[in-house]
């Protein structure tokens, strides 16, 4: 698998001369542990990190994320292969890694990015459901949950015809179930 298969695009990045506060909240807001920062030109400069915020004196209405950034960024290709990424993550400790094509940014890989490929959708559909049907149960889980293809089997007993509807009703409610099977 390759780092344009994965990359997030269009990638959300800030310029040098954002305020640190500003780029603060635009990492929160999107949820991001990191993100690059870029010149005019689209050129990846440097990298800005919820540890770089952190480090900020937001006492100074004037700091930039240039005076906090990590530099010298590493960035990848869009051909570089994911298991390469994963590794200089790891090393490196890095949250985010730009994607570069062309001297421009292209994308960003994040650790999500790594791990969404590992985690089939069913298996997203099963996990969900689970915390529905243990929360509906009192935190026990009662049911076992199976998903292929969006069509889920929930095994287990069941009180009465109400409970069994009240599961199925639970199970649609889960995005991508296209099917509820009640065993």
């Amino acid at each position: 698998m390759l780092a344009r298969e994965i990359m997030t695009r269009p990638a959300v990045a800030v310029s040098p001369e954002t305020p640190v506060r500003e780029a603060t909240a635009m990492l929160i807001e999107h949820g991001f542990a990191g993100m690059p920062v870029v010149n005019e030109d689209d050129q990846v400069v440097g990298v800005f990190t919820e540890a770089d915020a952190l480090r900020a004196d937001f006492g100074s209405a004037e700091t930039t994320v240039a005076a906090v950034m990590v530099r010298p960024v590493e960035v990848v290709s869009p051909d570089t292969d994911v298991t390469e990424v994963a590794r200089h993550m790891l090393s490196d400790r890095l949250r985010c890694v730009p994607v570069v094509e062309e001297g421009v940014l292209a994308g960003v890989i994040s650790r999500r990015d790594l791990l969404r490929p590992l985690v089939r959708h069913d298996d997203a559909i099963a996990a969900q459901l689970h915390v529905l049907l243990d929360d509906y149960a009192g935190h026990r889980r009662r049911w076992s949950v199976e998903v292929a293809g969006g069509v889920v089997s929930v095994g287990g007993g069941f009180t009465d015809a109400a409970e069994r509807q009240t599961v199925r009703a639970l199970a649609h409610t889960v995005p991508g179930v296209s099917r509820v099977e009640l065993r």
